[in-house]
């Protein structure tokens, strides 16, 4: 995607607002423009949704015809399972997948004869529109489309009158559900602790992210108003707002590091790794493509575009009904597209970047001083004055709640070590995320990504106190590398802790200034 970033020069691409004046007098007449025709189509959609509702009001006694009880819509997201509906595609779209349940060898349910005595999520906010700048680049291909088809060849013609219809940065109706369903999710698998005890939450700033900790919060009260055993009281929680201001120190959202931020070989690493792998997977498919849009030409970088408006249409529409999009591609192209992404996660910000982990020290470190009720000891992207106060960051909580970016979540799983011991990620041969340890994009931090981390006493330890720990990835219990780990996938306390050395040392911090 060269031209795209020649309009955004710069060292590492984020995943946070574009602001205008970065953008050139045309590219903001562009998306100003399409803002208003949006706006407006949305006037059109929403007195057009008002009449269907009262439409579907007349009609809700309607049956099925064969045992007279009303018909339903396809419910494709649950809070257990998460987004189920056309697995075959929708699970291979790398951080854009909604989430999903992972498969697990190990069973996720919590052990019998064991009592949960900790238990904290990291999550990603829910799905959202593209940023600014994938918007202005969408818009940019669609009337390229639109100018230059000869034709268009069969499944595509819905291209001829498609209006790009989606904002830029926010989360979609369709995210706030999800953190719903996270939030309800969260309260049930762990209602032995959550009716007794009321869980600190923070937020990284940004909007999405804050709203998604609101429905989070929301899904999480529903629960608790469901609990005949709680005696809690029923009021929002608060949610503490962590700045992303350029400079702040932050665990939940990265920007310290400037060997890691700023143009050079550590942040061109994903991008290199996804330039290599577009060059041996693209060009057949982009030559069925461009078969069917004569005139287009499109290019490799195009064809990602038009692959992402894919996930993005789907999740802008309420329910995560399957975008036309979508149909364009085979289901063995949204493998292809899932690895991908997953390369420039991996290399880009996860274990295959040599500083990628240590953007992740200060949350576990973090995670640490939780699970051990003692102070926080770190200094790299902890706020100290945040931290070392009791209101801002209690160590007397046994539910913790925090959410973030995707970029983050990597760099964060990095410096847990989740993926230590597993062969890197080659950048040219697609692999299975089984064959990976586990890692692809859509397994890790897909959109409403979450990370359990579970802290309990069982059977014979219950006597002597001694506590076991495990790591969930969406639901998919992962086996520690840096701690001997029980068939449940856990460890002692001491020895998980003992295993995190990487972070309690702080990384390769001294490497961001080299």
């Amino acid at each position: 995607m060269d031209w795209i970033r020649s309009l955004f020069p710069g060292g590492r691409p984020e995943y946070t607002s574009l602001p205008e004046d970065e953008l050139s007098a045309g590219q903001r007449r562009v998306f100003r423009e399409h803002e208003h025709k949006r706006k407006l189509r949305l006037l059109i959609v929403a007195m057009f949704v008002t009449i269907l509702a009262i439409l579907g009001l007349l009609f809700i006694q309607a049956t099925d015809g064969s045992n007279g009880r009303p018909r339903r819509l396809r419910k494709c997201d649950t809070p257990d399972l998460g987004f189920q509906c056309d697995a075959n595609i929708s699970h291979s779209w790398g951080q854009y997948s909604p989430y999903f349940a992972v498969p697990s060898e190990i069973d996720p349910a919590i052990p019998q004869d064991c009592e949960l005595t900790f238990a904290q999520v990291l999550s990603r906010h829910g799905a959202r529109d593209p940023t600014l700048g994938k918007s202005v680049q969408y818009i940019y291909l669609v009337n390229r489309i639109q100018e230059n088809a000869e034709r268009y060849g069969s499944g595509f013609e819905f291209l001829k009158t498609y209006k790009f219809g989606l904002g830029a940065d926010q989360l979609t109706l369709f995210g706030e559900r999800q953190m719903v369903n996270s939030g309800l999710q969260f309260y049930n698998r762990y209602q032995s602790l959550a009716s007794k005890s009321v869980p600190f939450v923070r937020a990284s700033d940004q909007n999405r992210v804050v709203v998604s900790a609101k429905n989070w919060t929301q899904g999480y009260n529903t629960a608790l108003k469901k609990d005949e055993s709680s005696n809690l009281p029923h009021k929002p929680l608060p949610i503490l707002e962590i700045s992303e201001a350029k400079g702040l120190n932050n665990t939940l959202s990265h920007g310290l590091c400037d060997a890691f931020e700023k143009g050079g070989k550590y942040s061109e690493l994903g991008d290199s790794a996804q330039a290599t792998y577009l060059a041996t997977f693209a060009p057949p498919i982009n030559a069925r493509i461009n078969a069917n849009l004569p005139g287009v030409n499109l290019t490799n970088e195009d064809l990602i575009s038009l692959m992402d408006l894919c996930p993005f249409n789907t999740v802008a529409s309420p329910t995560g009904v399957l975008s036309p999009f979508c149909d364009l591609f085979t289901e063995e192209e949204w493998k292809l597209y899932d690895y991908y992404e997953s390369l420039g996660k991996y290399y880009g910000y996860g274990p295959g970047n040599p500083l990628g982990p240590t953007q992740g020290v200060g949350w576990v470190n973090e995670l640490i001083a939780r699970l051990t009720r003692r102070p926080v000891e770190d200094h790299t992207t902890t706020n100290s004055t945040l931290d070392e106060s009791p209101e801002t960051f209690p160590l007397d909580r046994e539910l913790y709640a925090d959410f973030s970016h995707d970029n983050d979540m990597m760099g964060i799983l990095g410096a847990l070590g989740v993926y230590n011991g597993v062969k890197p990620l080659n950048n040219n041969t697609r692999q299975e995320p089984e064959d990976a340890g586990g890692f692809s994009a859509a397994w890790t931090v897909a959109f409403a990504a979450r990370i359990y981390v579970e802290k309990m006493v069982c059977g014979g330890t219950k006597g002597n106190g001694e506590e076991l720990v495990r790591i969930l990835v969406n639901g998919r219990v992962v086996k520690p590398h840096n701690c001997e780990a029980d068939d449940f996938g856990r460890c002692k306390l001491d020895q998980f802790v003992e295993g995190l050395e990487f972070a309690r040392k702080g990384g390769k911090w001294g490497e961001c200034w080299a």
